[in-house]
């Protein structure tokens, strides 16, 4: 199995009229980045290639070296679970321990159809914590007991990381990779994204807590995990093929501010 560190454009180019699956994506470069969540141009977020795009064992993710709000429906590189970059339109390629990552979460979890990784400070900070995430406030209890964890095994280049990688996150959709960051899956690029955001806030939220060093009060057990199971509830209630009501929300922010995300 070879890496894919460099640009191996297909004779196949892409559709010049992106998709939603592109969109989406897209979009959740952009709000990564207007919600101060990105890093240079490092980390990454990938989904599943559409049919149309024969996404059979195929994934989009950002070319490397391209700022998140610099992302496009149509520069995305199409790259298989092999590392093959079927599809480069920038011809940059793509990071080399994105496709690790990614590739290792898509060929496991064929529920999942996103996956979204960050490093932030407040992510960071929580990833080196031994408890990790407390269950402190409404946005943490939706996490409560369902959160994975994977011990730092360095920059993530070696591909024998993938099969430690998904075997720690099992079924779960939030990962904290220990000194390193924080990982989300999802059914569709709203969910990765939804949960990222509230991850992010948790995190924040609690490194403001720690900080301040007042007296730190906990609900309780029960109290969390009724909580989480209403976040669940919630899930169940507005399933995946009814409006997203809150991603519409977020994708007229992007035409208000930064239209160009589409092209």
């Amino acid at each position: 199995m070879r890496r894919a560190t460099v640009s191996e454009v297909s004779a196949q180019p892409s559709s010049p009229t992106a998709g939603a699956e592109r969109v989406d994506l897209a979009a959740a470069y952009r709000l990564v980045a207007h919600f101060g969540m990105d890093d240079s141009i490092f980390t990454h977020i990938s989904a599943r290639a559409p049919d149309g795009e024969d996404g059979h064992g195929r994934f989009l993710i950002n070319p490397y070296g391209l700022r998140f709000d610099e992302v496009t429906a149509s520069n995305l590189v199409t790259v298989d679970l092999d590392g093959r970059l079927i599809d480069d339109p920038h011809g940059a390629g793509i990071n080399a321990a994105g496709f690790t990552i990614h590739s290792a979460v898509h060929a496991a979890r064929h529920d999942i159809h996103c996956v979204l990784h960050t490093h932030t400070v407040a992510g960071v900070a929580v990833s080196c914590q031994e408890n990790g995430l407390l269950p402190l406030n409404q946005w943490s209890l939706q996490f409560h007991n369902r959160i994975a964890f994977h011990e730092y095994e360095g920059i993530a280049l070696d591909l024998a990381e993938r099969e430690r990688l998904v075997a720690d996150l099992g079924d779960a959709k939030v990962m904290i990779l220990r000194n390193h960051g924080l990982l989300t899956c999802g059914r569709t690029v709203s969910e990765a994204f939804k949960l990222m955001y509230n991850l992010e806030r948790s995190c924040r939220a609690q490194l403001a807590l720690q900080s301040s060093g007042a007296p730190i009060h906990l609900p309780s057990e029960e109290v969390c995990q009724r909580t989480a199971q209403q976040y669940e509830g919630w899930d169940g209630e507005h399933p995946h093929n009814r409006p997203d009501v809150e991603w519409d929300a977020y994708l007229r922010l992007l035409r208000k501010i930064q239209p160009d995300f589409e092209s």
